[in-house]
């Protein structure tokens, strides 16, 4: 509409100044009216000069709303009251389509805040690998996940592990692949799915990074405790008769002797007898107790949480073997940054576990001048509270750091194997994880992160 009307005045405008001119070329012919041509001359002039001003103020505000248009600028008005010929209703138009268009970037913003927290809950790490090298965290779950206090080019993400980058550029479009990688001295298995975009003409590279490494963790100790639980089940109904024939035939080879007291040599042949009866017993009685000790693997209750002071908690565990340590002659050092750190676990779950890596440490300080186990703990680069018992001893065979936390595997004549697969466990249970490593000054590093 106002369009139409811009147009009908436009064209009687030019009208006028058409009929102007047709009036001053007449008058031109009768060279006795000089004043009224000077006169009809200035008009046609000024009607001119207004129809250029008229027909600019339409470009000039009709630019003005493009240039809103293009940056958004909402802030602008168009209001042409008291102008007359159809440019209020002009600029009542502009106004709707900019209010419109102000709408529908409200809408547009109010939807991309709404993926952005939908992103941000996502469950899975999300990264984006841009064709300019740089690296997108989408949410929290990837900053948390990599840990990374710096991660703005793909170089960065090699601190994960060597080639890390290029093993992500390496995978297919839509592909699955496993990758590991050394998180806070953590070994992690991810399942990497990588997708190609299109986005504003450039390519980018939408990758999804699912730490599967506790979902691994807890089926291999599910296997582990099947296997256990078989062997021992096995074991235990072989064994079982076996003991009792034992001192079955312990008591008649007794009775036997009281009645043929008399003959030497009949009592000596019962005393070889009883001598390889009575070792079968014992055999089977250590058997049996070493059968028994595996059965804890199979019998670890879920944990029962609680939030406490990790302080509180190593000065419990100070009190309990500090007297033993001191009788061998063995420094205790415990330190916890920041003081307020606290903890939701099992309370007397980890008092095992911590008794049992202690007592480890203890053994291998043995003819270790000046002994001394530290207890430290604080938080990691991704906030994750994490708890270290390091001593000054020999430190561990390398060869045998991955082995130790599998049931059955003991480097100790005495021992059964039970004591770190039961740490480990416990640490699956709460979710978290245990590792083992010589420190660089000598000595075992036991890290419980949680």
């Amino acid at each position: 509409m106002a369009f139409k009307k811009f147009t009908l005045q436009l064209s009687i405008r030019l009208a006028g100044i058409l009929a102007l001119f047709i009036i001053i070329a007449f008058v031109l012919q009768q060279q006795s009216y000089f004043a009224v041509t000077t006169l009809l001359i200035g008009i046609a002039i000024m009607q001119c000069v207004a129809l250029f001003k008229y027909a600019n103020k339409t470009n000039l505000e009709i630019a003005r709303f493009l240039d809103a248009l293009k940056y958004a600028d909402f802030s602008q008005h168009f209001s042409f009251a008291h102008t007359g010929n159809g440019f209020e209703e002009l600029g009542n138009s502009i106004e709707a389509v900019l209010q419109k268009q102000q709408q529908i970037a409200v809408q547009k913003e109010a939807k991309y805040r709404q993926l952005a927290a939908l992103v941000e809950q996502v469950p899975v790490p999300l990264i984006s690998l841009h064709e300019d090298n740089r690296v997108t965290l989408w949410n929290s779950k990837a900053r948390k996940l990599l840990g990374i206090l710096r991660c703005e080019n793909t170089d960065d993400l090699n601190q994960l592990g060597e080639n890390f980058a290029a093993q992500l550029t390496a995978i297919p479009n839509g592909g699955t692949r496993l990758i590991k990688i050394a998180n806070d001295g953590m070994e992690q298995q991810l399942m990497v799915t990588a997708s190609d975009l299109i986005v504003e003409g450039k390519q980018e590279r939408l990758i999804s990074l699912q730490n599967i490494q506790s979902e691994l963790d807890a089926a291999q100790l599910q296997a582990w405790q099947d296997l256990v639980r078989v062997l021992t089940h096995e074991i235990m109904n072989s064994i079982t008769p076996i003991a009792s024939l034992a001192k079955t035939a312990d008591e008649l080879i007794h009775d036997v002797k009281a009645n043929y007291a008399n003959s030497s040599e009949l009592a000596e042949e019962l005393d070889d007898i009883a001598s390889a009866v009575h070792t079968v017993a014992k055999r089977s009685d250590g058997l049996t107790q070493f059968v028994n000790s595996y059965r804890k693997l199979t019998r670890l209750p879920a944990p029962a949480r609680s939030t406490f002071l990790v302080s509180d908690f190593i000065e419990h565990i100070s009190s309990l073997v500090s007297q033993d340590l001191a009788q061998h002659g063995i420094q205790l050092v415990t330190s916890v940054n920041p003081a307020q750190l606290q903890l939701f676990a099992d309370k007397e779950m980890l008092t095992q576990v911590f008794i049992n890596l202690i007592k480890n440490a203890e053994q291998a300080l043995h003819n270790t001048p000046n002994p001394t186990i530290e207890i430290s703990a604080g938080l990691n680069s991704r906030d994750h509270t994490t708890i270290k018992i390091t001593d000054n001893g020999s430190g561990l065979a390398t060869d045998l750091i991955e082995q130790i936390f599998v049931p059955f595997f003991t480097t100790k004549k005495e021992g059964s194997g039970v004591g770190l697969a039961l740490t480990r466990q416990a640490m699956i249970l709460h979710g978290g994880a245990v590792k083992a490593e010589n420190a660089k000054t000598g000595g075992a590093i036991f890290t419980l992160i949680f």
